[in-house]
């Protein structure tokens, strides 16, 4: 399958990074080799990538009329559609900068015609004939990616809103894009020197932390790093708080998702003003998702709603999207078991599915999630986008040990968006938003205390050399209780890992 889907290219490679980063019912050797695929798909041999400088610019990368001074003609890194080559500006002392070239694979263009149709009619069926659920527009927006004069708007933008906000400005960095540089299948960005979040050993030993998986590691850790760097401050907690906070104020106070935050698409470099601590690179800015205000209120609502165990609220606003199966969508939103109704009456839907022949409960499963949905056009698009965004967020958190408490993080964003980052508030609503929030902060406390516990027990285990389990993955053993008495599903273990 690996080498069917490289040899295709294209979104064949995609499929590959989804099988990487999604594979729950797949075994883990399965997912440690497609996770190859974020940043080591196969290259394009260097006169290929010659035509396509010829094509754009009217001349070669490098020579007495290139475009840069120096080109390095093997590819530093290579995805689905394009790879980044390592160039250096011209400049009148010769001292110019580095950066880092990226550029469309010359088939892709064409390929993705035929693979888009493909993916097009699959889309359809899925949505018209096997579980009903809106996904055939997903397709249009996968074309975005191919554009990388709006991967470049895409950049600058969120370069403003991360100066913007106080507690990200210096914790995160988007790298420069240089516009001359840059065309419809060619962009150039500063290069940046630092370890990617895929690389766990390396994130370790850079933050002075002894990786807690090591002893059970089946890929040996790179030898070398790109910088010489004392160990940095804040351990591996500080990089995913930063993490946490960064996707959550795209959500609830930007309204400007970054679609594809994957371990290959994040940097750790030591922080070039504060050399001590750790910042967070944000790359690949190919396929955002804007959320209108309305949405992104009645998103941050939901979550609320959920943390405080509002469960009419979470009703109330997933009925306006046309969603039939609350229960489902807010187990999806925590990616932890939300139960609606009585133990009573779960217990007895519990012993209903449990006598059930494997065929009857797929027959359920089926008929379960067509009426997750009872209004395909009132249910918002950007959901799905969403969705994966915060469920790569909680796999790279559980990759690390669970260091953070993502969902009290999360939480307290969408809490506080309600009162603070919507200007069209009356002073009367920003009041209550403003106690309401206050008293989100004080229910929230027992997250903490949960929290605390975990990261307790998780400690206790690792001094006693017994094998320990973080938060995520405590909630990842819920949720595999859950499919399998409601779905019967059997989960494997580390299902949602990474």
């Amino acid at each position: 399958m690996y080498d069917l889907l490289t040899s295709n290219g294209g979104l064949y490679i995609k499929i590959g990074q989804a099988i990487g980063n999604n594979a729950a019912l797949l075994p883990r050797p399965i997912q440690e080799k497609f996770a190859k695929l974020f940043d080591d798909a196969p290259q394009v041999p260097f006169p290929v990538i010659l035509k396509v400088f010829q094509a754009e610019f009217g001349r070669p990368p490098t020579g007495p009329d290139g475009v840069f001074e120096e080109f390095e003609e093997r590819a530093a890194a290579s995805a689905s559609v394009a790879q980044v080559h390592r160039a250096k500006l011209k400049s009148p002392d010769g001292n110019g900068q580095w950066v880092a070239v990226k550029v469309q694979k010359p088939a892709v263009g064409k390929q993705v015609n035929w693979d888009l149709g493909s993916y097009r009619v699959v889309m359809w069926l899925y949505e018209n004939y096997v579980f009903k659920l809106p996904v055939y527009f997903a397709v249009d927006h996968l074309r975005q990616e191919l554009d990388f004069e709006l991967e470049a708007q895409n950049a600058e933008r969120t370069a403003q809103f991360v100066a913007q906000e106080p507690s990200l400005s210096g914790r995160v960095y988007i790298p420069k894009v240089y516009p001359e540089y840059t065309t419809k299948r060619i962009m150039t960005a500063e290069w940046i020197d630092g370890i990617r979040l895929s690389d766990r050993p390396g994130i370790f030993r850079l933050m002075g932390e002894e990786d807690p998986g090591a002893k059970h590691a089946s890929v040996p850790p790179p030898s070398t790093v790109p910088f010489t760097s004392a160990p940095l401050k804040g351990g591996v907690r500080a990089i995913m708080s930063t993490m946490v906070d960064l996707f959550s104020a795209q959500i609830f106070s930007w309204g400007w998702v970054h679609c594809d935050p994957h371990p290959g698409n994040v940097i750790i470099r030591p922080n070039p003003k504060n050399p001590s601590h750790p910042q967070l690179v944000l790359i690949d800015h190919g396929l955002y998702v804007s959320m209108p205000e309305d949405f992104r209120q009645q998103y941050a609502t939901v979550w609320k709603s959920l943390l405080i165990q509002d469960l009419d609220t979470v009703i109330k606003v997933t009925q306006q999207w046309g969603i039939g199966a609350p229960d489902l969508f807010a187990s999806a939103t925590l990616l932890k078991p939300v139960r609606f109704g009585s133990d009573k009456e779960l217990a007895r839907k519990a012993e209903k599915w449990v006598a059930m022949t494997d065929y009857e409960q797929s027959v359920a499963m089926k008929a379960k999630l067509q009426t997750f949905l009872v209004d395909t056009d009132a249910m918002p698009k950007e959901l799905l986008f969403i969705g994966r965004n915060m469920r790569i967020v909680q796999g790279n958190n559980q990759m690390f040990g669970s260091p953070v408490n993502r969902i009290r993080i999360t939480g307290n964003w969408a809490s506080r968006s309600l009162a603070v980052a919507y200007p069209h508030l009356t002073f009367t609503e920003r009041l209550r938003h403003y106690t309401d929030h206050f008293a989100f902060v004080v229910v929230m406390l027992a997250v903490d205390i949960a929290f605390i516990s975990s990261k307790t027990r998780q400690w206790f285990r690792a001094r006693m050399g017994w094998s320990s389990e973080g938060f995520e993955d405590e909630l990842e053993r819920s949720m595999r209780g859950y499919a399998k008495k409601n779905f019967g599903v059997e989960l494997a273990e580390n299902a949602f890992y990474g």
